[in-house]
């Protein structure tokens, strides 16, 4: 139980920062679930930057370089495809047009995205702290990009 959790400090990049409290969900894709909390524990998302959020949509990270073109060392993940809607809150990974390319990019909703369902992997759910997602600055990049300043499990 202590483990169910994954808690996001963002900073706004203007220096403000507040914690997203995620709700994990290793029951719809168990695969993601290891790797993200593994990516954490590693400390592998500490400092990286929100390089992609736009408005009534989504916000996406994940990336070290920034750039929304890499991601980690570890190898690509199997799909794993759930019915549950991409509603506002929902935290689901990012990937290219193969469905098992997931890597450690992911994306929160923003708002409801439900042309996404099946065709991403919803792995977790934001619990409280949405309103830290909300501030994140808006564009692809931002000019002064949000990051995670410290991502932890438990």
């Amino acid at each position: 139980m202590a483990d169910d959790t994954l808690t996001f400090t963002l900073d706004n990049g203007s220096g403000q920062t507040g914690d997203v409290v995620i709700k994990l969900r290793p029951d719809l894709a168990p695969g993601h679930v290891a790797r993200i909390k593994e990516l954490a524990s590693e400390g592998f998302y500490d400092g990286v930057k929100f390089h992609r959020v736009i408005d009534g949509f989504m916000a996406q990270g994940g990336d070290p370089t920034g750039t929304g073109m890499s991601g980690s060392s570890k190898p690509d993940l199997k799909a794993e495809f759930s019915a549950e809607p991409h509603n506002r809150g929902v935290c689901s990974m990012a990937r290219t047009s193969d469905p098992n390319s997931a890597n450690s990019q992911f994306f929160i909703c923003l708002d409801d995205a439900r042309f996404l369902d099946r065709q991403y992997t919803v792995w977790g759910e934001v619990e409280s702290g949405m309103e830290h997602v909300d501030a994140l600055p808006k564009g692809e990049p931002p000019r002064t990009p949000g990051f995670i300043k410290k991502a932890t499990v438990g």
